[in-house]
């Protein structure tokens, strides 16, 4: 890289460190307190809420793995974004308002109240595992291997090197300061992401085609890889097993997508920490609407990098992109896309740019996750087994070691992942391996009042053996169908052992809610009803 874009990404890192320590510093005559390091003191804004909460979804995961399916599947991978602009809707007017009521700190609490401890206990550890051995290590590894591609020749020389200093950018500010300053620092982060993301999308349009010009590029991409900009594939497509049609609008992306956005923790972990109920779910729509735009940024450089590729008629002639694109034991690099572009055609100065974009879209996630990692475990395991009697500062210290061990295991465990061909996919698939039983047990706990404790602790773990009987390869099911078709016969297990076990009317802990729970303000209404007619409009022009 230039100097002009080491001294910008420096830039970059000592500011987003420099404001997420002094937004949680120690205000005078106040000690940092649990509220304050897990839920940045129940404070936050709309706008920060709905910035950090795309800031901690839009990662290494999206922006390189999304990218590398955008080269192999196509548009159809913006799914997962569009409807969740629709899903963010959904958990705003009917979720939120019984989380926020439950003064929750983490989702294992919600489970506490509802049905028992031993159960709370059990997901809690599922999620700190799935939190520290997929989510933190693949980001990590996706946003090493890209920085890796940018700044050396992509043969992993300096994998190591990033790795470590992605690890220690999050660790700089997040450790200390919690969850106000990943909050307060998604904000610049989004902001980051959003422009350096629009900037890799246009230069590259603009070099598409010997004549270049942004709009040319545009129209021919579509003209070439037409096949790219469908939303909805046939059984034809050999991404199909991937995203399966119409079950993608009707099956298992409900599934994916409800139980990320509403059951999530270091998603949701911002919306509790709103100032109110109403700043809450105003900061959803607003993450709603910036859902819609993530595909212009992560999946279309996908796209023109296929079309690179490939070269049809057409296209700008570009050396060594076959190279760039192949593996050592010939198979495609799909996931090389987005950093192949960044390092080919972004010049120096907005090199930087994008490249303390990419890292404030790895930074901001590895910091939510960080901090949902040390919640879970200093909430859930620490106090409760053992110090029920912590003061504060023990708690918020236990918080902070354990969110270091965290970070040192994904570093440890991120290299195995270069094998992996998709990693979005890879994570999307081995999540989707637990996710409809865990969104069973929630749904079936919120809305069916006589569900019992007893049935819901015999589902969440029958639908880890349905799960894994679905995925056997002799039934050749889709992942998707798999999730879709576990989360239905889990429910219908939760439904039997409760209607079985359950001699009353209702069970002691049912959720009581009334029409007015889910009351939501003229603004929320409005701007929902923008985003699902936006998401229509969108799935009418590219089905």
């Amino acid at each position: 890289m230039a100097t002009i874009d080491i001294i910008v990404f420096v830039a970059y890192v000592l500011m987003i460190v420099g404001i997420g320590l002094w937004v949680s510093r120690d205000k005078e005559g106040h000690q940092k307190n649990a509220e304050d390091y897990f839920l940045a003191g129940k404070s936050l804004p709309w706008w920060a809420i709905g910035a950090s909460l795309i800031a901690a979804n839009i990662s290494a995961e999206q922006v390189i793995g999304m990218s590398g399916s955008g080269f192999a599947v196509g548009l159809a991978i913006a799914s997962y974004e569009w409807m969740a602009a629709i899903t963010l809707i959904i958990v705003g007017k009917y979720l939120l308002p019984i989380f926020i009521e439950k003064k929750l700190y983490t989702i294992p609490e919600f489970i506490e109240h509802r049905f028992n401890t031993t159960l709370k206990t059990i997901l809690a550890i599922f999620w700190i595992a799935l939190f520290v051995f997929v989510n933190l290590t693949t980001v990590i590894f996706l946003g090493a291997k890209a920085l890796d591609t940018i700044w050396g020749n992509g043969d992993g020389s300096l994998m190591m090197m990033a790795l470590i200093g992605l690890a220690l950018i999050a660790a700089a500010y997040s450790l200390y300061g919690g969850l106000s300053a990943v909050a307060w620092t998604d904000v610049v982060q989004v902001v980051l992401l959003v422009l350096g993301g629009l900037v890799t999308t246009f230069i590259a349009l603009d070099h598409v085609t010997p004549d270049g010009g942004v709009m040319n590029g545009l129209a021919h991409i579509y003209d070439v890889a037409g096949d790219k900009f469908h939303m909805i594939l046939d059984r034809s497509n050999p991404e199909f097993d991937n995203l399966p049609g119409i079950a993608v609008l009707v099956g298992g992306m409900w599934v994916a997508n409800l139980y990320y956005w509403g059951f999530n923790q270091y998603i949701i972990q911002r919306t509790l920490a709103a100032k109110s109920l109403e700043e809450s779910q105003k900061g959803i729509v607003f993450a709603a609407f910036l859902k819609l735009i993530i595909p212009l940024i992560v999946v279309i450089p996908g796209i023109i990098a296929y079309v690179m590729y490939t070269q049809p008629e057409g296209t700008a002639h570009i050396n060594g992109v076959v190279d760039a694109f192949t593996k050592a034991n010939g198979t495609t690099d799909n996931d090389n896309a987005y950093p192949w572009l960044i390092s080919v055609f972004v010049t120096p100065g907005f090199k930087g740019l994008v490249v303390a974009a990419l890292a404030a879209a790895i930074v901001s996630s590895l910091a939510s996750m960080l901090n949902s990692i040390a919640t879970i475990f200093t909430m859930d395991i620490y106090k409760p087994y053992i110090n029920k009697n912590a003061s504060d500062k023990q708690t918020v210290n236990v918080g902070r070691i354990t969110a270091a061990i965290a970070l040192v295991i994904s570093v440890l465990l991120a290299p195995q992942l270069s094998s992996v061909p998709q990693v979005f996919q890879y994570i999307q698939e081995y999540t989707g391996l637990v996710s409809p039983g865990i969104l069973a047990v929630f749904m079936m706990g919120l809305f069916w009042k006589k569900t019992t404790t007893k049935a819901a602790i015999v589902g969440v773990l029958s639908s880890i053996v349905i799960a894994l009987l679905l995925k056997v390869e002799a039934l050749g099911l889709p992942f998707m169908d798999q999730m879709y078709y576990t989360l239905i016969l889990t429910i219908v297990i939760i439904a039997g052992v409760s209607l079985t076990t359950n001699p009353e009317d209702d069970d002691p802990k049912a959720i009581h809610t009334t029409a007015s729970t889910f009351k939501t303000s003229k603004n929320f209404n409005i701007g929902a009803y923008a985003v699902l007619i936006i998401t229509a409009f969108l799935y009418a022009v590219f089905w």
